[in-house]
């Protein structure tokens, strides 16, 4: 059976293979066409994508309009200002004394005003020191005296008797016209007693001054800064008693930077009256407790010399009756030693404009809205500038409208929409802008700002 299987497959393999044979050799094109078709294809393909991609028509213009910036201006007026120099300094006395003792003694009296902060009037006796010694002296001054001047009349009685002597003598020899010596007249002796008045005299006075030293008086009304002498101490001549100063005028030492002086018209250096109305004048401030304190002043002169650490000049506000004890009415006393604030009235500037410092960039130039409601970029020329305002002197019309907002990225032309108070639509607007826990502040800008209802609401949730 092996033998006649083996055949009948080979009979019936051999006409299926030549069947299939002949029918691919009937059925494959050409291999110009399978391989130049499909490059025809793709050519014709990108032809027809080019042709439609030139020749296409333009869509119609549909640019969205541009988005307005919301903004808040102010509108600003060219006005007369008067600048303010701002300085600090500290209250002191213009006179101040050290009390000496000029006699020895012991002190046997003290006024109860002499006490470290106590008041005194002008010619008060403060202390006393012994003057026993001293009335004695005087004592004995004026008998000196006295015994002087008898001398000085008995030798004047004398030089007159011995004139007529001479006269008498020379008319009895008939020696008429001749004048007398010196000597014959004993003008030496009245000299010499002369001279024994005049330093009996010298010697009263003396005693005298000696006496009044032992009253420590001071010729000012004022208040006593320290005492270092007691009842029953033992001074000598150098001794130091005490200190004090006057109240009828406090000083205050204000340092000024070469700016600021530009911008003040300084008295010259030396002491003026502060009663002078020229001076400009200067307002001191001090917390004294829990209040504010205000006081008037004015510049009486300059120190005429620059101090070579700080490169400052120091100008000298004085203020009359600090302490409202000789007739001037004072909410508070102006007490030495107080630190305080000074505002000092400048020169006048005749036409500027006053901005929020903070409106001025960098590079000296400001935002403003234009007529046409465009951003517009000015820049100005800047008189004075100080931490919280700057005066323009040029470069700003009266009637221009400054943006007060902060814009991040300012371009010419950008349009804007002014902010108005009553415009809710526009405060909505800005509130959901800045998210649910933001304000508008003046300035237009927005501020976080934590409510006790949103803190609760937080931690209910």
């Amino acid at each position: 059976m092996k033998n006649q299987h083996m055949p009948y497959q080979h009979q019936d393999a051999s006409p299926t293979a030549s069947a299939t044979s002949d029918s691919d050799q009937i059925s494959k094109p050409p291999l110009w066409r399978r391989v130049l078709l499909p490059v025809i294809i793709l050519l014709l393909a990108v032809a027809v994508a080019v042709v439609m991609v030139v020749f296409r028509p333009d869509p119609p213009a549909n640019d969205p309009p541009p988005i307005a910036q919301l903004v808040e201006t102010m509108t600003v007026t060219a006005e007369p200002v008067r600048y303010t120099i701002n300085s600090q300094g500290t209250v002191r006395p213009r006179t101040e004394t050290t009390l000496v003792s000029e006699v020895t003694g012991k002190i046997v009296r003290l006024s109860d005003n002499f006490v470290v902060g106590g008041f005194f009037n002008a010619g008060e006796e403060l202390l006393r020191i012994d003057q026993s010694d001293y009335q004695a002296a005087l004592i004995s001054a004026e008998a000196n005296l006295a015994s002087a001047e008898a001398t000085l009349a008995e030798e004047q009685a004398r030089s007159k008797q011995a004139l007529r002597d001479w006269d008498n003598l020379n008319l009895v020899t008939g020696r008429q016209g001749r004048e007398p010596s010196a000597l014959v007249l004993r003008k030496p002796q009245l000299a010499q007693a002369e001279a024994s008045v005049r330093a009996a005299e010298a010697a009263l006075m003396q005693a005298r001054r000696d006496l009044e030293r032992t009253s420590i008086s001071l010729p000012y009304a004022g208040i006593v800064r320290s005492r270092s002498a007691d009842i029953g101490q033992f001074v000598s001549i150098g001794t130091s008693l005490g200190a004090a100063f006057a109240i009828d005028v406090a000083e205050i030492r204000l340092p000024l930077t070469d700016e600021q002086q530009s911008f003040l018209q300084l008295p010259d250096s030396g002491v003026q009256s502060t009663s002078d109305q020229s001076a400009p004048a200067v307002r001191l401030s001090a917390r004294v407790g829990s209040r504010m304190r205000h006081w008037e002043g004015r510049i009486v002169r300059t120190e005429g010399q620059v101090d070579e650490a700080t490169r400052m000049i120091y100008a000298i506000a004085a203020v009359t009756d600090p302490y409202g004890r000789l007739g001037t009415e004072r909410s508070a006393p102006l007490t030495v030693g107080t630190f305080v604030q000074a505002e000092i009235d400048g020169i006048m500037a005749e036409k500027v404009i006053a901005l929020p410092r903070a409106l001025l960039r960098e590079d000296g130039t400001v935002l403003i809205a234009g007529a046409d409601n465009e951003l517009a970029i000015r820049k100005v020329e800047v008189d004075r500038a100080t931490a919280e305002t700057a005066f323009i002197r040029s470069g700003l019309n009266d009637g221009d409208r400054v943006i007060t907002t902060a814009v991040t990225t300012p371009i010419p032309g950008t349009p804007l929409r002014l902010l108005d108070g009553n415009d809710d639509e526009a405060l909505l607007e800005v509130e959901n802008l800045a998210g649910p826990e933001t304000l508008i502040n003046d300035a237009g800008q927005s501020e976080t700002a934590d409510t006790d209802a949103d803190a609760g609401q937080e931690q209910t949730s």
